[in-house]
């Protein structure tokens, strides 16, 4: 797995991660171009199942000033996502169950060039989970900062 080039931290914190998928994007020249040069945001992006395929929504992938009008793309647009028939198909029994969502992580390419999105199967958080994670990060921060001092 590659550097990522956009990585969605809300999803970290507004759900449980249970099992995670990596991902291909149908993608034209001008959105590659603008996920190269950084500009690109999956943070209220969401996945959904249309007709036994999944497509990605939401995700924002700015235009460059260097790429033609004619090639031009819609910035917020739903794009398609290469998986296997057996990757939905067990996605799609996930989300049927209640509180179950499919949430993209982060967005990289990967060894041969491709850009790949890393997305998971999540279960919704309640705001006390929130609360306790909240808690046990600044335990964390706390424990850490002492054992520097010490």
């Amino acid at each position: 797995m590659g550097e990522p080039y956009a990585k969605n931290k809300k999803a970290y914190h507004d759900y449980f991660i249970e099992e995670k998928f990596e991902a291909g994007l149908v993608l034209s020249g001008g959105e590659v171009k603008g996920i190269r040069a950084r500009r690109v945001n999956l943070k209220d992006s969401f996945i959904r199942i249309d007709d036994g395929e999944a497509v990605l929504f939401n995700m924002h992938i700015g235009r460059l000033e260097t790429t033609h009008h004619f090639y031009g793309h819609e910035e917020r647009g739903s794009r398609k996502l290469l998986l296997h028939k057996k990757q939905i198909q067990q996605m799609q029994k996930a989300v049927e169950r209640d509180g179950y969502t499919i949430v993209p992580l982060q967005l990289y390419f990967n060894a041969r060039n491709l850009v790949k999105v890393q997305i998971a199967i999540a279960k919704g958080k309640q705001l006390h989970d929130k609360r306790h994670d909240l808690k046990q990060k600044d335990m964390k921060r706390d424990i850490d900062r002492a054992m520097k001092d010490y």
